[in-house]
């Protein structure tokens, strides 16, 4: 940890100097709802968000805040080890080809329906947005989506090449949030919360009838995201396999979400702990932290660090917001600095700035903020990347 802050309801405790003004703000405002837990944590890639900071980590009791979670619910990485050592860069050109003809990014949807076994389950009669949006969310699966999600095929300090995933859970998970937000703003409303209306964080009773279905809800968003990098992932070896003409070994998978709220314990009390852009990292916990399309990304173990509720930042965390990075940075440089690098990268135009490396905070500086929280099992490298 880096510094607390106790001039609120509660501490604010934070793993990184140069948190913005306005992420303060909302960290503050965590601190001072009427059912906060403890302490607030802000993870060393913390950033502004919609009513909750990026990389932050709120418990609460008895209550559950949609936006606490976010619109991407279930948002989060998967990466695997493949047997391959090396991937020259005209078979690279190829397998990237071939994963942008199986997999739609950004809005697209796959023309037709995918099998319904690899869906999660559900009991409809619980839900409303997910009886709304199943018949949807069927083409939607396999899919990246935009903004900053990505697939990258990596070099590890192992000697291995890795494929990794950062993906969420595409409209569902969109409708599902906005939807039960819009629902905890009206009940608040008319039941007159003590929660300013001003800091967008309106909030459900875990034990109301809205409260156990947006969790239900939730969950089934979480489940979602999580099939969806699966069957991404398959996708991915199967455009791997396609052009190496070798038997390829797939193995050391690895899945964790950084979008989400979990009923855990801590500090002796069962809490709702509200995780929007931070990732569990309970002890020897495996789990990944990605850097920019031009820095690496690492494989973690968590410490299982009480004071942060046992979580980690989710990535290097934005430097600049998406206007700004496309307004100032030069993408000549942009693009020269990945070009030097050798990847495949995906900075075409001056529209792709908002996720040039300069974008984002230095990742190392990430990982030495928090020591405390996690071990680096691993490096890797980028090679190749598909940006949403």
């Amino acid at each position: 940890m880096k510094k607390e802050i106790t001039t609120e309801k509660v501490p604010i405790k934070l793993w990184l100097d140069d948190i913005d003004s306005q992420a303060l703000q909302q960290a503050k405002n965590l601190a001072n709802l009427p059912f906060v837990f403890k302490h607030i944590a802000i993870m060393p890639d913390s950033h502004v968000g919609f009513g909750m900071p990026i990389g932050g980590v709120l418990a609460t009791t008895d209550n559950i805040i949609p936006n606490a979670v976010g619109v991407d619910i279930g948002c989060g990485m998967c990466a695997q080890r493949t047997s391959l050592k090396e991937i020259d860069h005209e078979n690279l050109k190829k397998i990237m080809s071939k994963i942008r003809e199986l997999i739609p990014v950004g809005m697209k949807h796959h023309n037709r329906p995918c099998d319904e076994s690899l869906m999660p389950k559900v009991n409809f009669s619980d839900t409303i947005i997910v009886n709304q949006e199943y018949e949807s969310a069927l083409y939607q699966i396999g899919t990246l989506g935009g903004g900053n999600h990505f697939i990258e095929i990596q070099k590890g300090s192992d000697g291995f090449i890795w494929i990794m995933i950062h993906s969420g859970s595409r409209n569902i998970g969109y409708k599902t949030a906005a939807y039960y937000d819009k629902t905890a703003k009206n009940l608040n409303e008319k039941l007159k919360s003590k929660v300013p209306k001003s800091f967008d964080l309106a909030h459900l009773l875990l034990d109301s009838n809205e409260g156990r279905k947006y969790f239900i809800e939730m969950s089934f968003c979480l489940e979602f995201a999580f099939q969806n990098r699966k069957l991404m992932l398959e996708n991915i070896k199967a455009a791997i396999t396609s052009v190496i003409n070798e038997k390829i070994i797939f193995d050391n998978f690895v899945n964790i979400a950084h979008n989400y709220a979990a009923i855990e314990t801590h500090f002796h009390k069962e809490v709702v702990v509200h995780r929007k852009g931070a990732t569990s990292a309970k002890l020897n916990e495996i789990g990944i932290i990605p850097g920019s399309q031009g820095a690496v990304s690492f494989i973690v173990k968590g410490k299982g660090n009480k004071e942060s509720f046992e979580s980690c930042s989710h990535g290097a965390g934005r430097k600049l917001g998406r206007k700004e990075a496309q307004r100032t940075l030069n993408f000549l440089e942009e693009k020269n600095k990945l070009d030097k690098l050798g990847i495949i990268h995906s900075i075409r135009s001056k529209n792709d700035l908002d996720e040039a490396p300069s974008a984002y905070k230095d990742i190392s500086v990430v990982m030495n903020n928090q020591k405390d929280l996690v071990d680096i099992v691993l490096e890797l490298s980028p090679l190749a990347v598909v940006k949403g």
